[in-house]
């Protein structure tokens, strides 16, 4: 689907894949912050997912292994977000090498604390998927 269309109701579509790589995501923003920042939760499902994960060139694994290498190399503050994301690439078929190799390649470009922060948080992340199983 291409953004360009006007009628795209890019809500509705970041709605719907948020809720299939992060199951009620939008409520957890919105119990936490939107009573600070009316509007936010819709605003990241909106904008985040709708307008940018949802675009079509690249598929979702993909977009999301890039996420992650992002946070990776932005380092340890992004760590929450990280979580989030190495959880939602889980949920559309990326195993825990190809993250793993995400997380240690950034090395070059975030230094080795950077990556061992992510190695670390995804490890949290594996361990977390173990003990649902």
């Amino acid at each position: 689907m291409s953004l360009d269309e006007p009628h795209i109701d890019t809500y509705a579509r970041g709605k719907a894949l948020s809720e299939q790589v992060n199951p009620g995501m939008e409520d957890a923003l919105r119990d936490r912050y939107d009573a600070l920042v009316p509007g936010l939760s819709r605003t990241v499902v909106d904008v985040a997912y709708g307008q940018f994960y949802a675009r079509d060139g690249v598929d979702e694994k993909t977009r999301l292994l890039a996420t992650i290498a992002a946070l990776t190399a932005l380092g340890g503050q992004t760590r929450p977000q990280l979580k989030v994301n190495i959880a939602s690439a889980r949920a559309v078929g990326a195993t825990r090498e190809e993250i793993s190799e995400i997380i240690f390649q950034m090395t070059l470009y975030g230094g080795f604390p950077a990556m061992i922060n992510a190695l670390n948080a995804a490890m949290e992340v594996f361990e977390a998927e173990e003990e649902r199983a």
